[in-house]
């Protein structure tokens, strides 16, 4: 997660047409001249924006190119606030060019503290706006601030009878939920589990139906009781409609007349979400042009952060005085949230995330690679014969090797914790249009650690594509890690959060335990696997799988799932070990989930949800799917359903947290660019967005002011300046997309029947080996001609087969029957075999598809 600048303490907000009939406020008037008929006084405005008295209105003619809102003010002080009063702003504005200015009732010297902070859009028809809010503070001279800059044209600004009165109680906010009927917005699984909650007062089962688009009944009986939900203090009963397996778009549920949203039942409903989750990254890049041609105009923009003017660029960023006396080129990379910070220890979850969405392809039969390979993501990098998830993934990877600390330098070797402006840039503000100074923070244990995770899961994936990368990534991490054993207690300073988040982590050993992990799974090398076993954390389920999920602070599960799934040398029982902490988790997620009244797999202490609940859950989720790829249990994939019907829309406020995704879907995250609300010339977040979700600590203004009190679920609203319940960043979103292509994968839900089977074994010496490959047909249908595809996830070439003709491009290699063995009848083997070489550490493939379908594999561990 990120940060945001403060918003102010809004309370309420009423807009209404011009001239309409409007009760009067009791209270003193605070506001002097009001209605213009003295002239200006006492009235002032900032120099660029000079004022006029013009039909009876206040005017402010703005230049073209004020950067921030902030750059052109019109305003007025002296004003005496009274500390737990209640105060009504009113006024009427126009502009010339359509504009959201920021309208603060706030302190008139440092710090600028705010009474009130809104914003609202402004055109060139006239509205009556109406805001309340009460004093925190008693003030002897506040100001009234309009923030009218921000514009790329010029434009007039026009106020008129401004009020300001006292003695109006704001009036109590009640987040619109919509129907008591909460189901997944998107849809479900044609043989998923389907189910839905209802908020009602009663305790008696109630009738429900299930309607298809056209109103005919499906389905109906009656809801169960689930008495009060203590995350959300609802009452609230469940259905279940699970044996409906009539594929539709337009279903309803109707629960004693009240209806749902609608939604689709049937196959692979969830391509778009994982191809939408994983373009949040390329929308997000640093240090490169985003084509409109690949993300369209709307979504278009010029590069960030490369040394145009008013940029500083991040092509040789300086470090905060005193921490160096070196400059990194440290461009490219992913803005991290909000703001345009960039954290190695955000960036190391996330990419980590990316590459194991992609290797899961290489471990698990029922994965498809197709729609993450070459050409088929929205990504410029097409036709490199990489996949397009590994050149995403590599963006990152770049930049976080960038940050690594030169030779003979202080700490060599340690990477930089985050790099990011002086301070912090006003809402909205295009990365190209940042004019900010950017700087390195000091490097610390866990961001080195990090870097030597990832580039290890580097070396490994991406030594089939570009073996000089690899090694680069290989060397990287070694750097890393032996450095960080060197400083193995660097932390980063929780007070360092100008300008950009802190991230504080007190504990790195979840660091050490996730970067041994990769680092054994690259190299085989027996210090590593050590590490891993001696780590005070190996075989502690909770430590490894926090109950409230993993997280940038809390990675050591990264390590573990892929400690589970990746091909290794670790014995039968250390790998069962391992395993056997993946389903435990898995286990109790799956339990929370079953015993919930809306389905979630998160159970925090306390019942307290945290910044960025959601994507815990998502995490949650990525251990529930491993745990279903590993044994294959039904209560696993359910759980995982389950938690996706609750991100988009069975929860609590009936809210799709996902952008595009739903009939109530979040559209004003936290966002600098993506920031309509704020500047209408600007986009809402592209689709596949993960809004943060509720967060109980409500530590923004904007949560403060409306949600005080909120139950733990609840504590959450769309709106941009809500930077602490409505964030979206790139750790949220890569668990997010993890989960799309886990559930894509699943294409009905129904349990994936293999009808063939392959035996691979391998007998290796040095750089040489020779395999036998025996491909059975389990099914009832002959298969001819037949051909096997597999993919090696580690440098092998074939040569001399015999029995098939194979064929090899880069990692994928076919076999094709022969003539005299084409026909491969319902329960008959054939066998083929080849010679080859290899590089490194190498693995027996262990998925396989004969004629494009999933083979299971006889001598998978």
């Amino acid at each position: 997660m990120g940060a945001a600048v403060t918003a102010g303490l809004l309370a309420g907000s009423l807009v209404v047409p011009a001239g309409a009939a409007e009760t009067a406020e009791e209270g003193p008037e605070l506001i002097v001249n009001g209605d213009f008929a003295e002239g200006t006084a006492p009235w002032w405005s900032t120099a660029n924006s000079p004022l006029a008295v013009s039909e009876g209105r206040l005017c402010a003619d703005v230049p073209a190119g004020t950067a921030n809102a902030w750059d052109a003010i019109v305003g007025q002080n002296d004003l005496a606030l009274t500390a737990g009063e209640a105060y009504t702003l009113s006024y009427t504005a126009t502009s010339t060019v359509p504009i959201t200015i920021r309208t603060n009732v706030q302190m008139a010297t440092e710090p600028w503290t705010t009474e009130l902070s809104t914003a609202q859009p402004v055109g060139t028809a006239a509205e009556r706006v109406t805001e309340t809010f009460t004093a925190g503070a008693d003030h002897e001279a506040a100001q009234l601030a309009f923030q009218i800059g921000g514009s790329a044209q010029a434009l007039t600004f026009c106020v008129d009878d401004v009020s300001l009165r006292g003695g109006t109680a704001p009036p109590p906010y009640e987040p619109d939920t919509g129907s008591p009927v909460r189901v997944n917005q998107v849809g479900y699984l044609t043989h998923g589990p389907k189910g839905g909650t209802v908020v009602a007062e009663g305790t008696d089962p109630l009738p429900w139906t299930l309607n298809s688009a056209d109103g005919t009944r499906r389905a109906g009986g009656t809801t169960t009781p689930a008495g009060v939900d203590s995350a959300s203090r609802q009452n609230v009963h469940t259905f279940d409609f699970s044996a409906v397996t009539t594929a539709g778009e337009g279903y309803t549920v109707t629960v004693a007349g009240e209806k749902s949203e609608p939604f689709a039942i049937g196959d692979n409903l969830y391509d778009s979400l994982r191809t939408d989750a994983l373009a949040y990254f390329y929308h997000n890049r640093s240090g490169i042009e985003i084509d409109a041609d690949i993300v369209g105009e709307e979504y278009a923009r010029p590069a960030g952060h490369v040394g145009v003017s008013p940029n500083q660029g991040d092509n040789d960023v300086p470090c905060q005085p005193g921490v160096c006396d070196y400059r990194l080129n440290a461009v490219g990379g992913w803005y991290d949230a909000g703001d345009h910070g960039k954290y190695v220890v955000n960036g190391g979850i996330s990419v980590g995330q990316l590459m194991s969405t992609f290797e899961r392809t290489l471990t698990e039969e029922t994965a498809d690679a197709g729609p993450l390979g070459d050409g088929a993501l929205r990504l410029p990098e097409h036709g490199n014969a990489t996949p397009d998830i590994l050149d995403e993934a590599r963006w990152e990877l770049e930049f976080l090797m960038r940050m690594q600390v030169p030779a003979g330098k202080p700490l060599a070797g340690m990477v930089h914790h985050k790099l990011h402006d002086k301070a912090w840039t006003g809402l909205p503000t295009r990365p190209d249009r940042d004019p900010q100074p950017r700087e390195l923070h000091p490097p610390t244990t866990a961001a080195t650690l990090n870097l030597a995770a990832t580039a290890a899961q580097c070396a490994r994936l991406f030594r089939v594509y570009d073996a000089d990368f690899a090694a680069r990534c290989g060397k990287a991490a070694r750097t890393a890690w032996t450095a960080a054993k060197a400083h193995p207690n660097v932390l980063a300073d929780p007070q360092d959060g100008t300008g950009g988040g802190a991230y504080p982590d007190n504990d790195v050993r979840d660091e050490f335990y996730w970067a041994a992990a990769e680092l054994y799974l690259s190299t085989g090398e027996d210090a590593y696997r050590l590490a891993v076993l001696n780590s005070p954390l190996h075989g502690d389920t909770d430590a490894v799988f926090p109950r409230g999920g993993m997280s940038w602070g809390s990675v050591a599960g990264l390590g573990a799932l892929n400690l589970a799934t990746v091909p290794s040398k670790l014995s039968a029982q250390q790998l069962a070990t391992v395993r056997g902490m993946v389903t435990e988790a898995a286990d109790g997620y799956a339990a929370d989930s079953a015993g919930a009244a809306y389905g979630l797999p998160y159970a925090p202490d306390n019942g307290h949800f945290v910044w960025g609940s959601n994507s815990q859950v998502a995490n949650n989720m990525v251990v529930l799917g491993s745990a279903h790829d590993l044994t294959g249990k039904t209560a696993y994939r359910d759980a995982v359903l389950r938690g996706l019907d609750y991100l988009l829309g069975r929860n609590a406020l009936n809210q799709s947290y996902v952008t595009g995704y739903g009939e109530r879907d979040s559209r004003n995250q936290h966002h600098r660019f993506w920031a309509d609300q704020l500047d209408p010339a600007l986009p809402n977040p592209a689709p596949g967005s993960l809004a943060g979700g509720p967060n109980a600590s409500i530590e923004d203004p904007v949560a403060q002011a409306k949600l005080k009190g909120c139950a733990p679920s609840m504590c959450y609203i769309d709106d941009i300046e809500s930077w602490a319940t409505n964030e979206i960043t790139i750790n949220w979103n890569a668990p997010l997309a993890w989960v799309a292509s886990y559930v894509d994968d699943l294409g009905s839900g129904a349990p994936v029947k293999t009808t063939c089977e392959v035996t691979y074994t391998s007998q290796r010496w040095s750089d040489g080996f020779t395999t036998q490959v025996v491909v059975k047909n389990t099914g009832t249908q002959p298969v001819q001609p037949w051909h096997l595809k597999w993919t090696f996830a580690d440098p092998q070439r074939v040569s001399d087969p015999w029995g098939a003709a194979v064929r090899q491009s880069g990692p994928r290699v076919t076999a094709d029957a022969l003539t005299w063995n084409a026909n491969l009848a319902p329960g008959a083997t054939v066998r083929f075999g080849f010679n080859g070489r290899s590089t490194g550490l190498v693995h027996d493939p262990v998925v396989f598809r004969l004629n494009d379908k999933v083979c299971s594999t006889a001598s998978r561990r």
